[in-house]
């Protein structure tokens, strides 16, 4: 059963990088600079981001994917058998190109002592130092979508000749995942997908089959199962959110489509709420929201952009909302930026600081006159 979200004003997770930790991340990677010395500066830019995020109004507070180069690459790397790769070439976007980084799978996956729980420790403790009381300490994380994403190796093959196993073993590391960081406090966790998310893109599928080796419709049901069965013991008292992401680098796009091909899975996946781009035309239609029959799920409409610094007409979007309303209830809706301010860190979107947080004031102004003040329950 789904937990209704009580956020009406929300964001997908990360923020653009500030330039004191940019500075510290390139000292790092010269050798100029100690590990210990860099967790100081990361701990004191996230507490400022805390305090930003608890100033301006937000709820829901990261620590904006500060310690980390990309916002999925860095979870796997922290898994048992997962290791840092460098593909041949970047993620090709429309116009620009990430970098080579990537993982390898090199032994049985299993969850190990991954060190994003004591990330998470320092953020929850941060929010619970300078909040009110109020504020959920949420933490992002790839969706086990998202390990599709590598050419799989001839090791990896002798691992896992069967990629059915490969999942199974990647859905037990994500039992234990969502049981540790519950145990460390959280009560709002959000996994990031950009492959169900992109089903309805011309290309993806025809690619999806070819680093698979499964036609799409098998595919997509293995990763359907897989995160049933990931998320299958998650905690009453917590919920669980996914961002369908269409891609978000430099302020480009990877995929075109609507939901029309997922929706029919959001009453089967085990997800309390769902963040949805709808920024612009590439994302169709309301219509598939219809397709939710669960009363319990919330839709967090990403309507304001985080790719740019100009802001929406207010009125534009409180009418969006509206359209959105006839196709599933308004108390079922929120309201957030269409992605993260900055998904990996060299990806930063064109804005500034300052727009980034004027898009948030943004959003939550407009929750206010939709919905008024909700308070967290």
């Amino acid at each position: 059963m789904a937990r209704h979200l009580p956020l009406k004003a929300d964001h997908v997770g990360s923020f653009l990088r500030t330039g004191p930790l940019k500075e510290a991340r390139a000292s790092y990677r010269a050798g100029n600079l100690s590990q210990v010395a860099l967790r100081l500066v990361e701990d004191q830019e996230i507490e400022k981001l805390i305090k930003k995020q608890i100033d301006v109004g937000l709820k829901a507070i990261t620590d904006g994917e500060f310690r980390r180069a990309w916002f999925m690459h860095d979870f796997f790397w922290g898994l048992e058998g997962v290791e840092y790769t460098k593909r041949e070439g970047g993620i090709a976007f429309k116009g620009e190109t990430t970098s080579a980084d990537s993982y390898k799978v090199t032994g049985k996956i299993r969850f190990g002592a991954h060190y994003m729980i004591q990330d998470f420790a320092y953020l929850k403790r941060k929010v619970d130092e300078h909040g009110d009381g109020s504020q959920l300490a949420k933490v992002t994380i790839p969706s086990p979508s998202q390990m599709l994403y590598r050419i799989p190796s001839d090791q990896e093959k002798e691992l896992y000749p069967n990629l059915h196993d490969l999942f199974e073993d990647l859905a037990i590391a994500y039992q234990e995942t969502v049981q540790k960081f519950y145990e460390a406090g959280c009560r709002y966790l959000q996994l990031d997908d950009t492959v169900l998310s992109a089903l309805a893109d011309p290309e993806f599928p025809h690619f999806l089959e070819k680093i698979s080796g499964l036609k799409i419709d098998e595919l997509v049901a293995l990763l359907v199962k897989t995160i049933q069965v990931a998320l299958k013991d998650k905690p009453e008292d917590m919920i669980v959110a996914t961002h369908m992401c269409k891609g978000n680098f430099k302020s480009t796009y990877l995929y075109e489509g609507g939901y029309e091909q997922v929706a029919k899975f959001f009453d089967q996946l085990p997800y309390d709420s769902y963040f949805l781009e709808y920024d612009d035309e590439r994302s169709g239609g309301f219509e598939p929201l219809q397709e939710i029959i669960n009363k319990d799920i919330t839709v967090v409409l990403g309507l304001i952009s985080s790719k740019n610094g100009e802001l929406e007409d207010k009125e534009a979007i409180i009418q969006r909302i509206k359209e959105a309303s006839q196709s599933i209830s308004l108390d079922q809706l929120a309201l957030s930026p269409q992605c993260g301010f900055s998904s990996t860190e060299e990806g930063a979107n064109n804005l500034t600081e300052e727009e980034q947080w004027n898009k948030i004031k943004h959003v939550i102004e407009i929750a206010e006159v939709v919905w008024g003040k909700v308070p967290v329950q």
